[in-house]
This record gives C-alpha cells, sequence and structure tokens, in this order.
C-alpha cells in the first residue's frame, strides 16, 4: 500500500508566529508553503526572504506551491533555498520539462500542479519527467474552500498514467482537504495530501492522525 503523506499548509497558519506553528505540525510528512504573487492568482502571501526563514526552522521539509507567474524564472530560485520540493504550475511555465530538469538539478523534488481547468493529458506522457503531480481540488488562491469531487476522474487518468509507466510519482491534491473529503481522494488515487484549515482548526497533532487514518482506510 502506498505511503499517506499529510502535508499541512501554513496558508492557515497564523503568520506572526510561524515558527511556533511549524512545531505544531512536526508530526505531519512535510509542511506545504503557499507562495503566491497577486499575478497568477489574486493573492499575495509570501517571497523567498520567507520562504528562506522557514526552511531554517521547520522540523519537517519544505513542499513549495508556487502559484506565480514566469515560473520559469522565479522556480529554481526556491530550489535553492534548500527546499524538499519545488512545485509550479504548468499554466505559468514556458517549458515544463526544461523547468523541472532544472529543479532537480539543483537537488530538489520537481512538481507539476494543474489548475482545475487545465486538462492533464498533454501532461500525462511527460509523468517520469516531474516527481509530484499536483491537481488542484479549489481554484488557486485562497484557503478554505470547498472540495471539488468533480476532480476525481481526471486524478484516477493521472493515477492510471502513472500506474501504467511504472513510476514512483506522488499524487498530490489541495484544496478542500478534510477528514471527510480525503478518503474520495485517496481512493481516487491521490497520496499527499495538503490541508490547511483541517490542522490548524483543531489541534494539529490530532488532526494530522485523523486525516492520517482516514486516507489510510481508502487507499490502494
Amino acid at each position: 500500500m502506498t505511503a499517506q503523506r499529510i502535508n499541512p499548509s501554513i496558508l492557515s497558519a497564523d503568520f506572526v508566529n510561524l515558527q511556533a506553528e511549524l512545531e505544531r505540525i512536526a508530526s505531519a510528512d512535510l509542511v506545504h508553503v503557499d507562495v503566491m504573487d497577486n499575478h497568477f492568482v489574486p493573492n499575495l502571501t509570501m517571497g523567498p526572504p520567507i520562504v528562506e526563514r522557514i526552511q531554517a526552522v521547520s522540523p519537517i521539509p519544505l513542499d513549495v506551491h508556487l502559484m506565480i507567474a514566469d515560473a520559469d524564472r522565479w522556480a529554481p530560485g526556491y530550489a535553492e533555498l534548500g527546499a524538499f520540493s519545488v512545485t509550479f504550475h504548468a499554466e505559468a511555465a514556458a517549458d515544463p520539462v526544461a523547468l523541472a530538469r532544472r529543479i532537480r538539478d539543483i537537488g530538489a523534488r520537481a512538481g507539476l500542479a494543474l489548475k482545475p481547468g487545465t486538462d492533464p493529458e498533454p501532461y500525462l506522457e511527460l509523468l517520469p519527467e516531474f516527481d509530484q503531480l499536483l491537481v488542484m481540488t479549489v481554484e488557486p488562491g485562497f484557503g478554505g474552500q470547498s472540495f471539488m469531487a468533480d476532480m476525481m476522474p481526471k486524478l484516477r487518468r493521472v493515477a492510471e498514467a502513472k500506474a501504467r509507466l511504472g513510476l514512483d510519482v506522488w499524487l498530490q491534491v489541495d484544496g478542500g482537504i478534510t477528514v471527510d473529503t480525503i478518503g474520495i481522494a485517496a481512493e481516487a488515487g491521490a497520496d499527499t495530501f495538503v490541508a490547511g484549515s483541517a490542522v490548524y482548526g483543531g489541534v494539529p497533532e490530532e488532526r494530522i492522525a485523523q486525516l492520517r487514518e482516514a486516507a489510510a482506510l481508502h487507499a490502494h
């Protein structure tokens, strides 16, 4: 059975006390760091200086999700900061394969993210170039949105391609993941789950354990 990774999103954390908020999720697998530039998405969060500080104090590796324009130019810098994984959007990259190779050369895992309206078909044969594929289950930009169950056929197509190609690509979902929805995504093939308010809305350690258990019940 696939390992179920729980990656809490610090978009739901208290930004004034980030170090303490990171310590609260030490039992998770990675910390999901949302970088938004107010261009690719209508929200502004943080850039390299804050990500560099998070990298310095986080008890778990960084899963950086770049919701930014001109990913070809900016994404490698996040790998250079020491992030474990750097995910950029297919819609924001001129050459996703070249960019993924550059991120890998620097030493990070390379992830490709697809917005809800993006067809995964053109990227299925390119899966070997990536370490992670993120199927957004909300429109990117804000936390606390409702899970889009109609993304599950898309996730299944990616999972089928992964199995057909015999790849060890992580399949991540991000958006509206709760104890109630995580099983739906796990059943469709996801193994890596981003959860924000579902973790920080209670006692994070307990919430992480509950999410992990709920995902494992439906895992392949």
